[in-house]
Order: C-alpha cells, then sequence, then structure tokens
C-alpha cells in the first residue's frame, strides 16, 4: 500500500483509494466539527472513498437517521469532484412499514432522501445495506438499474450479504440484463475471518469489490481495552444502543488473549498494532479497501498508517496462523 494509490473497485473502470473512511461515528461519537477534521484529515492523507448510510449514526436509533449524511452533506459541496461517495438503504428509517427493506418504493424513496441530505445529485456507490428476504432479488436489482440509468447513481453494491445471496443476485443480474452488484461489505478482520470461506472466492471469481468494515474490531484491535474493566465512555464498546453488538461480537476472553499476542507481534515489527491489523486486512487479493473510522482525528491515525506500510509476507502468513480459529464457522470451534 502506497499514499495516493487508488485501486479499481472490482472489474469496474471505477478507482477508489486503498482506504475507505468509514462515518458511523458523526452524529452521535463524533459532532459536526470533530466529523469535519475527520474527513479533512481522511482527504489529506490520500483518501478519497467515504462510506455512510442512511440509518447512520450506529445505535442512533430512527430518531437520528440521516444525520451522519446530513453533516457529510454540509462538508461535501466544496470537495464534491474529489469524493467517491458511498451510501446504503435497507434500514429501517422511520415508523411507517415501508420505511425499510429493499423494495421498490423504499429504494426510490431513500435515495432521493439521502441525495438531499448530502446536497448531491449523484451517489457513486449505493448499496443494499443487508439482505431482505421479505422482497424478491430481482425487484431491488432492477430498482437500483433504474437508478443507474437515470444518473442518481453510478454503480451499486451490496453489505452483510452471504456468498449464497450475493451468488445468486449476480446470476439474476447476468440473466435479466440488470445492474449488478459491482462491490460487497463484509465484516472482515484478525478475529473474524469466516468470509475467507466463501464469499471472498467467490468475489475474486466474479470481480467483485470488497469493502470489509470492522478491520479493527469495533477498536479490539487497538489493544486498549481490558477485559475485566467497564469500557471507557465514548468507545464502540459503550456509547450507544450497538454497544451491545460489539461486545458480543468481540469482548470474549479468548480474543483478549489474541489481541495480547497480536500486540507483542506489532511490537516486535515495530509498529502500531492498528497499523499492522489494517494492513492485514488490505493484503487480501480479494479486498479493494477497507473502511476505517475515528470518534476524534487523532485516532485515525494509526489507520492512515496503513497507507504505507508493506506488510511482509512473513509477517502476514505468521499472523495467518496465529488467527486460524477465526477463519472456522462458530460450529467447527
Amino acid at each position: 500500500m502506497s499514499t495516493g494509490k487508488a485501486v479499481r473497485l472490482g472489474r469496474t473502470g471505477l478507482k477508489v483509494s486503498r482506504l475507505c473512511l468509514g462515518t458511523m461515528t458523526f452524529g452521535t461519537q463524533a459532532d459536526e466539527t470533530a466529523s469535519f477534521a475527520i474527513m479533512d484529515r481522511a482527504l489529506d492523507a490520500g483518501v478519497n472513498f467515504f462510506d455512510t448510510a442512511d440509518v447512520y449514526p450506529l445505535g442512533g436509533g430512527k430518531e437520528l437517521s440521516g444525520t451522519t449524511e446530513a453533516i457529510i452533506g454540509k462538508w461535501l459541496p466544496s470537495h464534491r469532484d474529489e469524493i467517491i461517495l458511498a451510501t446504503k438503504c435497507v434500514g429501517e428509517v422511520g415508523p411507517l412499514a415501508h420505511q425499510r427493506g429493499a423494495s421498490r418504493k423504499h429504494i426510490l424513496d431513500a435515495v432521493d432522501a439521502s441525495l438531499r441530505r448530502l446536497n448531491t445529485d449523484y451517489i457513486d456507490l449505493y448499496q443494499l445495506h443487508s439482505y431482505d428476504s421479505e422482497t424478491p432479488i430481482e425487484e431491488s436489482l432492477s430498482a437500483l438499474d433504474y437508478l443507474v440509468h437515470v444518473g442518481k447513481v453510478r454503480y451499486v453494491g451490496c453489505s452483510n450479504f452471504k456468498a449464497w445471496q450475493l451468488a445468486r443476485a449476480l446470476g439474476k443480474s447476468e440473466s435479466l440484463g440488470l445492474s449488478r452488484f459491482d462491490s460487497v461489505q463484509p465484516r472482515y478482520n484478525l478475529l473474524f475471518r469466516e468470509i475467507e470461506r466463501e464469499l471472498l472466492p467467490l468475489c475474486e471469481e466474479e470481480g467483485v469489490g470488497v469493502i470489509p468494515y470492522n478491520p479493527i474490531a469495533g477498536g479490539l484491535l487497538s489493544a486498549k481495552h481490558n477485559l475485566k474493566v467497564e469500557p471507557e465512555v465514548g468507545t464502540r464498546f459503550n456509547s450507544s444502543r450497538a454497544s451491545q453488538l460489539y461486545r458480543e461480537r468481540y469482548w470474549h476472553e479468548d480474543m483478549f488473549e489474541m489481541v495480547k499476542a497480536l500486540k507483542a507481534v506489532a511490537d516486535e515489527a515495530g509498529v502500531p498494532i492498528v497499523t499492522m491489523a489494517v494492513a492485514w486486512v488490505a493484503a487480501n487479493p480479494a479486498v479493494s479497501a477497507p473502511i476505517v473510522g475515528a470518534s476524534r482525528v487523532e485516532q485515525l491515525d494509526d489507520s492512515l498508517r496503513a497507507l504505507d506500510f508493506n506488510i511482509d509476507p512473513d509477517l502476514k502468513s505468521r499472523l495467518d496462523q496465529m488467527t486460524l480459529q477465526y477463519r472456522r464457522g462458530d460450529s467447527e470451534r
């Protein structure tokens, strides 16, 4: 990885920065001033790929949905030509039954609302935030194809899709002649490697870009937490309604022991553990751009250092072997 290097998003002609800025802290953990500073810092470092969603900030609930996009929309106009902007829909954004999901109605309503909040007339990458089992995938793909053809979005992708769900969507797009998912956004880090078994090989085979979130496991891979001490208020593990989700994912004794071991390896390599963790995710050949985020601008620095850190093959192999248990599914542990 090197500063300023752009990579293709999947098989498309779209070039994006090697890291993507995640923004789900904007509006809760980061106020507007801090959010602007984080975006400025990322852009100054060469990160021009920003990801958000209409339900952000994470854990804010329906009453705060859209807040993150609105903050970005105040910053964006003077930088629009520089930024590759991604957002998502499907999440619940209101009290009515049709204000969620991947129906044609919700997708078309949601994209217009995002465009207004983001203060732009197009979105570079529009993604389904999750799989909607109640809506035929053909309906969702047709709506997204329409948005591409009218110019409201440039490319479409998905997030949190399982391998079989993505494969089925790709097949439907091909058979029906519709715009296909050119990216997928899965959870992926040294403590969660299950997508290596099916999803990543599928993406390599089909030329689908991969934009992994949680590369530092919600902050656990910063090595600043202690299992026996209540998490600091303002961290991912003690900041919002989503904190319980993050504790269920990562707040486990075996993971704390692994982080301790990984920190020793990072120290030996002379690199911050966050930098090493982000670089490890980026080193997978299927990955386009890991998503990094922060609630304070200084928290972004170690992640941005991954742009200039070329992970040694021997170090990567060592990390692969150390965390092999997290490549298997829960039933195999």
